[in-house]
């Protein structure tokens, strides 16, 4: 090895790409260890760095060239020593000049001071900040000002960050493509509006209020009335994710959602207000949808939700069935599964998505209103790969038994669905079944599911061991692979400094 050109070396290292095996590598030779160093490029730890400042900072000395960093302190407990802290930050900063993605889990010692570090990593693109409660606004502001090249922000439960001033300099930028705010309970969705022209260049949002929360409070109306006054260039959201979000006709969310003409994908989920005209609005606008997950109240929670209640029916499945012919994932869901919903989507609605739509992929979760005339319907479904069934008690053995007959299925996933039994398995035995998921079924035995699948999940005790088996034999197979295919990098390598030593 002595006698092969950094170069070459370089790029067999190069060609390892898991974590484990490249330490592996590095405690070779003083040689390897020293290209190892410098190839490092990502670095994630943890709870185990003790003491934290001293440790990070030898950390990133030996690795120069660290472009992403992760540290997360989830399930720190204070007999572990004491976490990393603004300190520790102006450390990374200043050893770190190329970082560019930084990501901060659970870490409650770091203040906005530490934070105010970050903004002298020019080249940070990427930030992810998730449970800092000691993290506010002017923390968030000081890297939105220092960071120009700002992409990627996700604030998650950083209860004490408001949607000010730092909203407001970060729309200006118009640099943002990637922002996620989830349960940050001092920014509200009046708040987005200050993002300004930044809308135009934002591909991916994701918003998510924490719901106990937003109860206990009156909801700002004033605010969420300023979208009224302004015009949302969002055409360019590929990825919009609302959870807990209240919508207002003509106000709100509710200005985007019927202007994302290049949206791929959408998540739904308990938005309070939400109506058919909504839905209607953005299929006739996002005809490129390729997938949509909706998770609606029950009949029973409807009361819960006072003057703003969540009335979806077979309208918006059959505007999108209609206008969106390209949707290939659908999941639908209620959120109370133990109270039947009978006055929202019906077999009517879900049989126009299977009949006009190339489901890919299709979840279904307490549809009681979906039954074995809705699985007969699927073998017309020629590219459905993967279909999950959850708490549909109208599907029987004799529905079951018709996905034998979808000729692309691959996975199957099956949770608390009362009506089927071993009997309806048995004619997918010997299909081509790559993965069949069993949980909760108590009339499903673990021997009725042998041999319908490559792989089986069952929540059956006795059948543990075997999926033990499959799941050791997989990784078995995996690392014997990974191993060939590093001697045999190695080896051509050799043969190709012996073909150029000679000529």
């Amino acid at each position: 090895m002595d006698i092969l050109p950094d170069q070459l070396l370089w790029e067999i290292l190069g060609r390892i790409t898991n974590t484990a095996d490249r330490n592996s590598a590095s405690l070779a030779c003083k040689r390897f260890y020293e290209l190892e160093n410098e190839q490092r490029l990502s670095l994630r730890v943890g709870c185990g760095l003790n003491p934290a400042n001293e440790a990070l900072d030898t950390l990133c000395t030996r690795f120069p060239n660290l472009k992403k960093v992760e540290i997360s302190y989830f399930g720190w407990m204070s007999k572990l020593g004491k976490q990393l802290d603004d300190q520790g930050l102006l450390n990374l900063s200043n050893s770190c000049p190329s970082l560019a993605d930084l990501t901060l889990s659970y870490c409650t010692f770091i203040t906005d001071a530490g934070v105010g570090h970050l903004a002298s990593c020019s080249k940070l693109s990427s930030l992810k900040l998730n449970f800092a409660p000691r993290i506010t606004g002017c923390g968030i502001l000081s890297v939105v000002v220092g960071c120009k090249n700002l992409s990627v922000l996700h604030l998650i439960r950083c209860l004490n960050v408001s949607g000010a001033e730092w909203i407001e300099y970060l729309g200006k930028l118009e640099t943002i493509e990637n922002l996620s705010i989830k349960n940050c309970r001092a920014i509200g969705e009046g708040d987005l509006i200050k993002l300004g022209p930044s809308w135009r260049k934002l591909k991916h949002l994701q918003f998510e209020v924490d719901a106990n929360y937003r109860y206990m409070k009156l909801y700002d109306r004033l605010a969420v009335d300023r979208w009224q006054k302004h015009s949302i260039p969002c055409e360019n959201i590929l990825e919009l994710n609302l959870v807990n979000c209240i919508i207002s006709p003509g106000r709100g969310l509710a200005c985007v959602l019927d202007k994302c003409k290049n949206l791929e994908k959408i998540h739904l989920d308990m938005c309070v207000g939400l109506r058919d005209s909504d839905i209607v609005g953005l299929s006739h606008k996002s005809r490129r949808l390729r997938s949509i997950s909706l998770r609606v109240p029950s009949d029973f929670s409807l009361p819960l939700l006072m003057s703003n209640p969540l009335r979806l029916t077979d309208e918006s499945l059959k505007a999108l069935a209609k206008n969106c012919s390209l949707l290939e994932s659908v999941k639908i869901s209620f959120s109370d599964g133990d109270f039947p919903s009978l006055s929202s989507f019906t077999l009517e609605g879900m049989l126009s998505l299977i009949r006009s739509c190339p489901l890919r992929q299709l979840c279904l979760d307490h549809v009681y209103s979906f039954n074995d005339v809705g699985m007969e319907a699927l073998c017309s479904a020629r590219c459905l790969e993967t279909l999950e069934l959850v708490g549909c008690q109208e599907i029987t053995d004799e529905g079951l038994q018709l996905i034998a007959q979808f000729p692309q299925l691959r996975v199957l996933r099956l949770r608390k669905c009362l009506g089927v039994t071993d009997d309806g398995l048995k004619p997918i035995v010997g299909h081509k079944l790559d993965l069949l998921s069993v949980e909760d079924c108590p009339h499903i035995s673990a021997m009725g599911v042998r041999g319908a699948a490559r792989l089986v999940e069952s929540s059956h005790l006795d059948n543990q061991c075997s999926v033990a088996l499959a799941f050791k034999a997989n990784v078995d197979y995996a690392l014997l692979r990974h191993a060939i295919s590093i001697f045999s990098v190695m080896v051509i390598g050799w043969m190709n400094f012996g073909v150029l030593k000679f000529n």
